[in-house]
């Protein structure tokens, strides 16, 4: 395990994403990440790879309109959460599991969300295979979902909205480097290097979906392929 995917586990064992969607801008997110779902998923009882799915709040959300979810998490703590708040409900097999190396057969599932993965793995060789995993599990038709982060969200949200620098003046000096590379080091004790993208042929949010300038504001970029 290198130093990056050290910070990452021990960021993600903090068990704070369980609740992330569930309120404020993670249940506008949640909202959204749906309806742009929703348009292109297969209907129920198809079967959904929902891989990198953390704690399981899509699993959940798919298993309860009759899909069945084949979750995979890098976290073991992710699966176990999953596991407990799943007991009883039919649909859902989760496992510990790598998008850039999956267990599942090939051409098995309907549809691939890739919600997660694609901005945890800086190099772009993994992001590729990370893709062709999700391809080769998926069967011919079938949608894939695949969330980035914007290149500019950390100017927008952190440098402009929120002014991080306040409290971590060392964010000045690594914004121009981020932006003009995509990777992100951490910034502060407890935080883990990520990748964003540049948004030009990604959908934005509602209102500006159709304007590709404007959609760099959204921090969270959702594009769908069809297999």
């Amino acid at each position: 395990m290198n130093a990056d995917e050290a910070a990452l586990r021990a960021y993600y064992d903090r068990d704070e994403e369980r609740d992330r969607l569930n309120d404020g801008r993670g249940q506008l997110e949640f909202i959204r990440t749906t309806e742009i779902l929703m348009r292109r998923l297969p209907p129920p009882p198809a079967v959904v790879a929902d891989i990198g799915g953390g704690p399981g709040r899509y699993a959940l959300w798919l298993a309860s309109l009759g899909y069945q979810v084949e979750h995979r998490d890098l976290m073991p703590l992710h699966v176990s959460r999953l596991q407990a708040d799943a007991a009883g409900l039919p649909g859902i097999r989760t496992a510990v599991g790598d998008a850039r190396e999956l267990d599942l057969p090939d051409a098995s599932v309907d549809a691939v969300l890739l919600l997660g993965p694609l901005y945890h793995l800086t190099q772009e060789a993994e992001r590729i295979g990370a893709i062709r995993e999700a391809a080769r599990i998926l069967r011919p038709g079938g949608p894939l979902f695949a969330v980035a982060i914007s290149r500019w969200a950390f100017r927008i949200d952190g440098i402009i909205g929120v002014r991080i620098y306040r409290k971590h003046p060392v964010t000045l000096g690594v914004i121009d480097e981020a932006e003009r590379t995509g990777v992100f080091p951490p910034v502060y004790e407890g935080g883990f290097t990520s990748y964003s993208h540049r948004p030009a042929i990604l959908d934005g949010a509602r209102a500006l979906e159709r304007v590709p300038e404007l959609a760099g504001f959204g921090p969270h970029l959702l594009a769908t392929a069809i297999r």
